[in-house]
């Protein structure tokens, strides 16, 4: 083969490194063990109070890959993970998350900890009963489901519909100054309105229709534990974003997330259980990096926050979420006057927004790094794709796509 750079136009990258995945998924790893100790966690087979069977739908990056890593290694869950990512052969390679998946099953298996991964689509009935079937086999009932499933496509398992979702504003076009994190050029981008079904396509393929009908099945089957909890992932972000994420196509579907929990949260009241949405903080993702002014805001968040020493990456997130929400002492789950886990507050702080305002009406080409962590954003931006990760030698040839040593 060849040594593998990253392809790269208008903040998307189009391949991946499969040591550089497997790097950065065992990172991830070592800061939930380094944790554990720090914390003095205590597993479920400890005494602790942890998740003992941990179902992630969406396990292979992101949130979802942080939740996965941080019940197994931090807390010492089994854990069934659902993806659907894109296999490599020896000469082609695959998606990021398919790396990342097997790292995590090679770790999790030499940890001793029990770990099976999907590779299916997470909106099939077939799927569901795939994880049913496994769970009956383990003997086990699911006391955590972590819901954190991204797809542009879900084919509705009743109708056999495919929807398609859209990341556009909604009434009138949004745009303004738009970063390229490897030029560091700045341009001006537009996205323009949804038309048609774009708004309900959207809420379809990433509202909470499919998390309800999880839970359902799961229940239905009698894998779900006594007190069993679930959660899915939102975001709300400053007023930059509004008018394209939250009062735009998906801000829609995150609403109908949102309210989907509260009808969820009843059903599973009637085992001790509860579901929640965690807001979190905005990160460097695959599709964050391609909306007008984003990178621009998270540039300058990052920013802020590193000179704060409030930044937070996934799995920084996630851990807090875990440890300071989820698994407290007392036991409690503080949630905000919707119900929702707030994560994101050292994000929409105050402070913290003020400190932005000033960056984002002065920042340009020429002070870029005087406003906005650029080498941090570009790094995350590139490890997502298992580049510039620590520790990787990138001028090794890679004879093998599907090998991550």
């Amino acid at each position: 083969m060849a040594v593998i750079k990253p392809m790269i136009r208008s903040n998307i990258c189009i391949n991946a490194h499969p040591v550089g995945c497997a790097r950065d998924t065992e990172h991830q790893i070592e800061y939930a063990i380094a944790q554990k100790s720090k914390r003095g966690i205590k597993t479920a087979k400890e005494g602790g109070y942890a998740p003992k069977n941990v179902l992630v739908l969406g396990c292979s990056t992101g949130y979802g890959l942080a939740s996965r890593i941080m019940a197994a290694f931090e807390y010492g869950a089994d854990t069934i993970g659902v993806s659907f990512e894109k296999e490599p052969t020896t000469t082609k390679g695959g998606t990021p998350g398919w790396y990342n998946n097997k790292a995590f099953d090679r770790a999790a298996k030499k940890a001793g900890l029990k770990a099976v991964t999907f590779n299916m689509d997470a909106y099939s009935d077939e799927c569901r009963q795939t994880v049913i079937d496994e769970a009956k086999k383990w003997g086990v009932k699911f006391d955590l489901i972590v819901y954190s499933l991204a797809s542009p496509v879900r084919t509705d398992p009743d109708t056999k519909v495919m929807y398609r979702s859209v990341i556009k504003p909604v009434g009138q076009p949004y745009g303004g100054a738009s970063l390229d994190m490897m030029t560091e050029k700045i341009s001006t981008m537009e996205a323009q309105p949804a038309e048609g079904d774009d708004i309900p396509n959207t809420v379809k393929v990433m509202g909470g229709e499919d998390w309800e009908r999880w839970i359902k099945y799961l229940s239905e089957a009698d894998v779900l534990a006594e007190g069993a909890r679930t959660l899915a992932y939102s975001y709300i972000g400053p007023k930059y974003s509004h008018p394209i994420y939250r009062d735009g196509t998906i801000g829609a579907a995150k609403k109908d997330l949102e309210a989907r929990a509260k009808s969820i949260d009843a059903q599973l009241k009637k085992i001790g259980g509860a579901a929640y949405v965690s807001v979190n903080k905005g990160l460097i993702t695959r599709s964050s990096s391609v909306i007008p002014v984003i990178t621009m805001y998270l540039g300058c968040l990052f920013f802020v926050q590193k000179k704060l020493g409030s930044h937070e990456g996934c799995k920084e997130q996630i851990e807090r979420l875990f440890t300071e929400r989820l698994y407290t002492a007392d036991k409690k789950v503080p949630v905000d006057e919707e119900g929702r886990i707030r994560i994101d507050d050292w994000e929409l702080d105050p402070k913290v927004q003020a400190e932005i305002d000033e960056h984002m009406k002065v920042v340009n080409e020429q002070n870029l790094h005087e406003h906005i962590d650029v080498e941090g954003i570009r790094k995350d931006f590139l490890n997502i794709n298992g580049f510039a990760v620590d520790g990787v030698d990138y001028e090794k040839d890679i004879t093998d796509m599907t090998a991550i040593d």
